[in-house]
């Protein structure tokens, strides 16, 4: 297939770009290369894609990876609506996955139009060029967030979402709610993937996983925020990616679709930490603080339906998750 992947310097997206590429699919990824983390950790994660750093910064340039045939990059705003509606109009691809998003609860708090203009608008141009161009199939990124503070657990596709607290998962459950609009409206088949704490080599610096490995190597107190009475559903990225695969590849049942993808195996924060601190050698300095504002006590997902219709089956155990993990990092970070 010929697959356009947004958020593909992000974590999630340039996994699924690698994976998409040794299954030898045509794929072109896109990216804005922001700054809400180091953006050299996306440069270098492009660079993994075969993508030379003084190109991938040229905006709106279509470039070749040195390494893959198969992989072109560009750097676009999602919301561009001049610039991604060309791309689509010259590429004719046949499916979309979109995972290019402005992430982190705390920041849309403090940032809200950003998550508009990305999340929102950004997401309706994704909508209509699926629309115009006739792009057969359309897979999103929402989040485990639009559950908000549920206390139904293991959280279901059944359930209801309608009280997110923060305005990222309000900005996920829109697009849940626009994609089932044009689902309806203009036959387009799109299924929607509930990501749950995702983890692994090259994640997000403001995730958990890394601030806490991060922490501990350079001896400095790690927050822990409720006191530590946090669950979370740990999902390992090659876990996510086989369900991404899956999804991709595979006729769905119905045109519109939504679906968890997590471990469904959660972890108390402090076990987390204890499992980091046994893989590092290294004791916490812990520094115990109250809940976050926009913050959940727990997520824990009913990944059945996904196993129904796709054989979705995680397998990678959270110590096996933590140590992978860490070794990538004393690789990129701690290398001579």
């Amino acid at each position: 297939m010929k697959i356009l992947v947004t958020g593909a310097a992000g974590f999630i997206g340039f996994h699924l770009c690698k994976r998409l590429l040794s299954e030898g699919h045509i794929v072109v990824g896109l990216d804005n290369i922001n700054n809400y983390y180091d953006p050299q950790l996306k440069l270098d994660r492009l660079k993994e894609l075969g993508i030379l750093e003084c190109d991938a910064v040229v905006w709106n340039l279509l470039t070749k990876s040195i390494t893959d045939e198969n992989f072109s990059f560009i750097r676009i705003e999602l919301q561009d609506r001049d610039a991604l509606p060309l791309l689509c109009k010259q590429q004719a691809f046949e499916s979309v996955c979109n995972l290019a998003a402005q992430a982190g609860v705390r920041y849309s708090i403090e940032n809200p139009e950003v998550y508009v203009d990305s999340n929102v608008v950004g997401f309706l141009n994704v909508l209509e060029c699926c629309r115009d161009f006739k792009i057969k199939k359309l897979v999103y990124a929402s989040s485990s967030s639009v559950y908000g503070n549920s206390v139904d657990v293991p959280f279901s596709e059944k359930q209801s979402v309608d009280k997110p607290i923060s305005m990222y998962a309000a900005t996920k459950k829109s697009n849940e709610l626009m994609a089932h609009t044009y689902s309806h409206l203009f036959n387009i088949e799109t299924v929607g993937l509930r990501f749950f704490t995702v983890y692994g080599p090259w994640g997000r610096p403001d995730m958990a996983m890394f601030l806490f490995t991060d922490a501990l190597l350079k001896n400095k107190p790690i927050k822990v925020f409720n006191e530590g009475n946090l669950y979370r559903d740990f999902t390992f990225i090659s876990d996510i990616i086989n369900g991404v695969m899956a999804v991709i590849s595979s006729e769905t049942k119905s045109l519109e679709s939504i679906y968890n993808i997590g471990n469904s195996k959660p972890v108390q924060l402090l076990d987390f930490v204890s499992a980091l601190e046994r893989e590092l050698g290294i004791m916490a300095i812990k520094k115990m603080l109250p809940m976050q504002d926009g913050d959940v006590q727990r997520t824990w997902a009913d990944v059945s339906l996904l196993q129904r219709d796709f054989d979705y089956v995680p397998s990678i155990a959270v110590n096996e998750g933590i140590a992978s993990f860490v070794e990538w990092y004393k690789s990129y970070y701690l290398k001579p």
